[in-house]
């Protein structure tokens, strides 16, 4: 079973920049599609942003369009979050997931992804 590993939470100001990283302890297929997550306090989970490992342009909530991008090193089993522009909205528990199947353009449903990781958190001070 694939294990999903976050790393790079913290705690930054508002306005700061922060890069989480998402490792698969395995290998993981280039059909796969591995998400973001967040979930503030009191909150339901969101979905963030999306990248078919295959290639093809991610899927960017628009909550934080023009503010976060997402990468892959498939070398190295890894999908990176920048986080630019932080606000205090941006709080959370940062969660990935990977999905067997590729995504669609749009926003996909958490249900789809199978392997989860434990996330990290994210505190945005204003």
């Amino acid at each position: 079973q694939v294990q999903m590993m976050e790393s790079g939470g913290g705690s930054v100001e508002a306005g700061g920049t922060l890069v989480l990283a998402c490792t698969a302890s395995q290998y993981i297929a280039r059909t796969y599609c591995i998400g973001w997550f967040r979930q503030a306090p009191g909150q339901s989970r969101e979905v963030v942003a999306h990248l078919n490992l295959g290639g093809g342009a991610p899927y960017i909530a628009d909550s934080v369009k023009g503010r976060f991008t997402v990468a892959q090193d498939y070398s190295k089993k890894t999908l990176y979050l920048q986080m630019k522009n932080l606000k205090s909205d941006d709080t959370g528990l940062y969660s990935c997931a990977a999905s067997l199947s590729a995504c669609g353009s749009t926003e996909e449903s958490s249900s789809r992804f199978r392997y989860w990781g434990q996330g990290t958190e994210v505190t945005v001070s204003s």
